[in-house]
């Protein structure tokens, strides 16, 4: 699919293609919206990113230790994060991980809370305690945002650091058709969210490169331990993800079925139709 051909919601957004910290000196390859990208680095740490078929370079941002770059011309700068600038937070980096899906599912699936005890058994969710509460959804039109609130979910694990189950907490964002944040109880501070920002690089409609971020209130844990078990839970995901027919997004009413649990789902995919964005979905009846 050429850039000519896709929905301009998907075109004109900023994606993340790398961890700045791995990107190695030299040229390496790399990929987005189904154009082979390529990036420079120099010795002197500058960094040039070039699309085939085009003589300039891509215009570039650094924020969240990504690079972030963009194939459209984007109306707003990323979006703000103001805890990525607290200084007593840890910034874990989580990695890479590719995924045969569409990039939609993914933010999807990172939104539902009902898979937690069937897919995360005894860390993110378990038996019994299977029910998804009613909780608050709403689009923020001032910021152009889908947002999800008083989400809560019993988890025998809600974090590495957590040593009991708690009923957590979470509010849910997503701020483009491909980034979305949670925030969620901090087992280290009863005042206090934890993190965890997953920024989604649609290599092609059906195939993409999630990286999931981490900022939290933990001193006690290893930056080992943190990555170990937040790569466990997307692996897990991965899975299903993999799995999900059809691959694409379904955004045509009636297609699949939702359930009160799927309230997040139902506003997000309303969100993405309003928009226009096909890259990554289906509206075929």
């Amino acid at each position: 699919m050429a850039a000519g051909e896709i929905d301009r919601a998907s075109l004109d957004q900023w994606y993340v293609i790398d961890t700045e910290a791995v990107i190695p000196v030299g040229r390496s390859s790399n990929r987005l919206l189904g154009t082979d990208l390529t990036v420079v680095k120099e010795e002197t740490g500058a960094i040039a990113v070039f699309a085939e078929g085009r003589a300039e370079a891509l215009a570039l941002r650094h924020r969240f230790g990504f690079l972030w770059t963009t194939l459209g011309n984007p109306e707003r700068e990323i979006f703000p994060l103001p805890e990525a600038d607290e200084p007593d937070r840890r910034y874990v980096a989580c990695g890479v991980v590719t995924v045969k899906a569409s990039g939609l599912r993914i933010v999807e699936n990172f939104l539902d809370m009902a898979h937690f005890p069937f897919v995360h058994t005894d860390v993110l969710g378990a038996e019994p305690y299977t029910e998804v509460e009613q909780y608050d959804v709403e689009i923020r039109r001032d910021a152009d945002e889908v947002w999800a609130t008083n989400c809560k979910f019993f988890q025998p694990q809600a974090a590495f650091s957590a040593t009991d189950g708690i009923t957590t907490q979470y509010m849910y964002r997503v701020m483009t058709p491909f980034t979305t944040i949670l925030y969620k109880t901090c087992p280290n501070s009863d005042t206090r969210w934890d993190v965890i920002g997953l920024f989604v690089q649609p290599l092609d409609p059906d195939r993409c490169r999630a990286h999931p971020i981490m900022y939290l209130i933990d001193d006690v844990s290893t930056t080992t331990e943190l990555v170990h078990f937040q790569q466990l839970i997307f692996l897990q995901d991965r899975i299903i993800l993999e799995n999900q027919r059809p691959v694409l997004l379904p955004l045509e009413p009636r297609k699949e079925i939702p359930t009160r649990a799927d309230a997040s789902s139902i506003a997000y995919r309303r969100w993405l139709k309003e928009k226009g964005v096909t890259y990554g979905a289906t509206t075929a009846a």
